[in-house]
């Protein structure tokens, strides 16, 4: 629903339908909607695995993570071209801008789309060239981060490094991604530590279905910057102590951890404890495509279940900006346009 449409709204979900917010843990794949999947297959001569938009949306029943990046990366196929990942990313650029997202931070997998023959440079560029558009033309910020697949080998992302490190000017960071039991962030220490020797910022998934010793794998490691999900880190006293210590983010993605199963439901959802246990909590989208909603789906849903209060979706807001990897200034700037909006929404109340 729309910003448009916002006065016959219940009062809690227009505010938050026009909260300035930040994302910070988005899958550009992930934001391949159906209707647009089939207009590529038949644009590139590809044929899908299901005969319709409405048998492949059935689809999206997944019993966890693996089920999911199977039908996951089986759609990817239909992105061949530079302007495939163009019309992806400006897809979803144009969703989220009438979601109040003024910043987006944008996870790509390289390897997903290379190891079947597209260019590196046909992915990269599509992408950046709707990013300047979006930021020229709807007035959303935006990151690139490239993410390394764990369930391939070190060896293999170091390769994927190298092809970025040609297009650095493209790039903030690196992250890792993909299937997360049975493979531990450990094994890609080098990788990234190549990587900040380069500049580039860095975050990993950790603790969605993996323990909370992956989260501290990915800090000490990695030297992750943020955690990508982390909800499992509440199992681990010591780790919760050092992540409220260390403010560090945890990007949490309540949609996608119902429909894979990591949690039971909305309302079993640990959010809320992670918000009184002094975490440093942003809310995502994922891959809203599959999962069921965008940015302002995940906030009401999370609202309605948990009970959170006005207070703690400015706080989450506020954090999303202060956890991305823009300079002071820019923090300072979406700040600000964040408080002036909260106190316009006060004034405006009965």
């Amino acid at each position: 629903m729309e910003a448009a449409q916002a006065g016959t709204m219940d009062p809690i979900d227009s505010f938050i339908e026009r909260l300035p917010k930040a994302e910070l843990h988005l899958h550009v794949e992930g934001t391949l909607e159906p209707e647009l999947a089939f207009e590529l297959a038949e644009r590139n001569g590809i044929g899908l695995p299901w005969t319709s938009v409405e048998q492949l949306r059935a689809a999206y029943r997944f019993r966890d993570l693996q089920s999911f990046l199977d039908l996951y990366y089986s759609a990817t196929q239909v992105l061949v071209r530079e302007r495939d990942f163009y019309e992806l990313t400006r897809a979803y650029l144009e969703r989220i801008a009438k979601q109040g997202v003024l910043h987006a931070e944008v996870f790509f997998d390289p390897q997903a789309h290379t190891r079947r023959g597209v260019p590196f440079a046909a992915v990269v560029e599509g992408i950046h060239e709707a990013l300047l558009d979006g930021k020229r033309e709807l007035g959303v910020e935006s990151r690139l981060i490239l993410c390394f697949l764990r369930d391939r080998s070190p060896e293999e992302a170091h390769a994927t490094l190298d092809q970025a490190l040609c297009h650095r000017d493209r790039i903030a960071a690196v992250g890792l991604d993909s299937a997360e039991l049975g493979h531990p962030p450990g094994p890609f220490g080098d990788v990234f530590a190549r990587a900040r020797s380069e500049g580039l910022r860095s975050v990993a998934h950790a603790g969605e279905e993996g323990p909370a010793s992956y989260v501290w794998e990915a800090l000490e490691a990695l030297r992750a910057e943020r955690i990508d999900h982390g909800i499992r880190s509440l199992e681990d006293e010591s780790l919760v102590r050092h992540l409220v210590e260390r403010r560090v983010p945890l990007t949490v993605c309540p949609l996608s951890n119902v429909k894979l199963a990591v949690v039971e439901d909305m309302e079993a959802h640990p959010l809320r404890e992670m918000l009184e246990r002094g975490l440093v909590v942003t809310l995502n989208s994922d891959d809203p495509a599959y999962f069921g909603g965008y940015l302002n789906e995940n906030y009401r849903a999370a609202q309605r279940a948990l009970g959170l209060s006005r207070d703690q979706l400015v706080r989450i807001a506020g954090d999303s900006f202060r956890a991305s990897f823009l300079d002071a200034s820019e923090k300072a700037a979406l700040l600000a346009r964040l408080d002036a909006y909260v106190a316009e929404a006060a004034a405006a109340a009965p």
